[in-house]
């Protein structure tokens, strides 16, 4: 049988290359049929050249890529030094989740440091008796009674010690003990110890705000790393607290409170409480020490009210400055008589009625204007609510009286300071609203520009309340607090202390409440003394012109420098010759 094999020499394409297969069949077959078009390794080795060339190309565009950078071209200078001049880029991985808090000038009062916490699996602790007592020697202050009990529980999770440091770490790191753990934490740092715990509050050991700032603003401090800054000045609080801690040491009070406001925009520059705390401190305190009067202690102002009745009196129109009301003898309102504790006076303008601090007179001024007129002007400076806006949960609402409650006899006795109780807070705040022009503003705590204020009383009414509350310092009840140069103005107020709903004529509350200076008031400031004793230097008087005044005359003294306001000395000279000559 022969074999037909097809080698034609007519068509060079049909010869067969080297490695080519050569077909043999029993019949002609056609070299058309074994082309190159059809051929599986050719095919192969293209597409592996395509992905190769594919590949190359990335990382060609990569290297470039990389070089570009590298090399500098890529990086903008200008945005690097922005970012790095930008103290609210964050460039790395904070491991505080707690947001710092600062004050005005940019001083830290509350930040979070790294820590850890030390826990165990108790169930796989063979010998707890030996592990106890090795940790007592590294934990001296938790007893080994404690630790055992704690280790013999047999959980498989317990917390041996919190907020452990570096060294205490290290230690128990070298016991080599598997089933002691650590477990990162962060852990709250108030470096100024007791100087701002009403304001800041604490944390808990989950370090969740639990009081005062830190609670209110809990939120706030647990979402952003970026520091909270606040409106209040270190150096002003500071000063402020050592002069109030003086001054219960030296009038042997029970208590005080402070608050410095800027009168233009309603910041809180200072507020503080004694006695007080130390939040760093994890122990029990007493529970004076952790009430902050400032801003939660309701209580009777006495005679400070008058500013307030005089202002609204004036601002009815039915009152001018140059009225005369005949303050001689007592006077009755319904079954109230009403009398003045330092004698009679004879006939008084509103400005000897609030140099003198006369009841009878504010009392008579009131009842020109009516209960409707007195009751709406005091709901408008928000002495009928909570100032739910300020930035602190410790905040009290002032006990104000119904309207069926608000007769001739509660209008008499509001008019010079008794029927209504309020904070401090809200006394200073509607103070400044009586001398800054007339706005009122909502205070706060914060630092974040100017609050839009409502008007409460006229620029005219605000002006004449400046030149009458100067006449208290100048020559009234607050005369010892009457700083050179800086030309203070005020009003005092002492009232029987209400205890169990009935007054203790043997214990009072004792407030100054000024502002400096006269002809552009910036700042208001208020101090109150809680039971302040009679002494021999105090002539056995515990009226406020003996205690809370000169307290607040030290304190404008050493603050006014700070807050960098210039003495006028030229001007103080110029006001006493004038009224040298008025006295003629």
């Amino acid at each position: 049988m022969g074999f037909n094999v097809s080698f034609s020499k007519r068509k060079q394409e049909n010869y067969y290359h080297p490695g080519q297969e050569i077909k043999i069949s029993r019949r002609p077959v056609s070299s058309k049929s074994y082309t190159t078009e059809n051929d599986n390794v050719l095919t192969c080795r293209q597409r592996i050249f395509f992905a190769m060339c594919c590949f190359a190309t990335i990382y060609l565009a990569l290297c470039i890529r990389v070089s570009y950078v590298c090399l500098g071209n890529g990086i903008n200078i200008d945005t690097a030094i922005s970012e790095q001049n930008d103290e609210n880029v964050i460039r790395f991985k904070n491991p505080v989740k707690r947001a710092d808090i600062l004050d005005r000038n940019g001083e830290i009062i509350a930040t979070s440091l790294p820590t850890v916490n030390l826990h165990a699996n108790a169930k796989k602790i063979k010998n707890p008796q030996d592990v106890a007592e090795k940790l007592n020697y590294i934990f001296p202050d938790e007893t080994y009674e404690h630790l055992l009990s704690l280790l013999e529980r047999k959980s498989t999770f317990v917390y041996l010690k919190r907020n452990l440091s570096p060294s205490q770490q290290a230690q128990v790191n070298a016991l080599g003990i598997p089933e002691l753990e650590f477990e990162n934490c962060e852990k709250r740092i108030y470096p100024h110890k007791n100087l701002f715990a009403h304001i800041l509050g604490n944390t808990d050991i989950d370090n969740e705000g639990i009081s005062g700032i830190e609670k209110y603003m809990n939120e706030r401090l647990t979402t952003s790393t970026k520091p909270l800054t606040l409106s209040v000045d270190l150096g002003v609080q500071n000063t402020i607290r050592d002069e109030l801690v003086a001054g219960v040491k030296q009038f042997n009070a029970e208590g005080a409170a402070a608050i410095l406001m800027d009168v233009r925009t309603g910041h809180v520059v200072a507020l503080s409480s004694v006695p007080d705390y130390d939040p760093n401190e994890n122990i029990k305190v007493g529970e004076r020490a952790m009430f902050n009067f400032a801003t939660k202690g309701i209580y009777e102002a006495g005679s400070v009210f008058k500013v307030f009745n005089t202002a609204l009196s004036l601002e009815s129109g039915k009152v001018k400055v140059t009225d005369r009301f005949d303050t001689s003898h007592a006077i009755y309102v319904g079954r109230l008589r009403v009398t003045d504790p330092h004698g009679s006076h004879g006939q008084l303008t509103p400005a000897d009625i609030l140099a003198e601090s006369s009841n009878i007179g504010s009392t008579l001024e009131v009842m020109q204007v009516g209960k409707k007129y007195q009751r709406e002007f005091l709901q408008n400076i928000n002495m009928d609510k909570a100032l739910d806006e300020f930035e602190l949960p410790e905040i009290a609402k002032p006990q104000f009286l119904s309207e069926k409650r608000w007769g001739d006899v509660s209008m008499a006795t509001i008019s010079y300071g008794y029927g209504i109780s309020s904070t401090p807070l809200h006394i200073i705040t509607a103070f400044s609203a009586m001398v800054n022009g007339g706005m009122y503003h909502q205070p706060t705590l914060l630092n974040d520009g100017k609050h839009k204020g409502k008007r409460v009383v006229s620029q005219k009414t605000s002006d004449s309340m400046r030149e009458l509350l100067r006449a208290v310092v100048s020559r009234g009840t607050g005369k010892r607090a009457n700083v050179e140069g800086y030309q203070v103005i005020g009003k005092t107020g002492t009232a029987d202390k209400l205890e169990n709903g009935r007054y203790n004529h043997k214990k009072s509350m004792a407030t100054f409440i000024s502002a400096f200076p006269e002809s552009n008031p910036q700042y208001a400031l208020i101090v109150v003394m809680d039971d302040p004793k009679a002494s021999k230097e105090t002539y056995g008087f515990t009226t406020a012109g003996w205690n809370a005044v000169p307290v607040s005359k030290n304190i404008i003294t050493a603050i006014a420098p700070q807050l960098n306001i210039k003495a006028d000395f030229d001007l103080e000279k110029q006001k006493s010759i004038v009224d040298a000559a008025y006295k003629k």
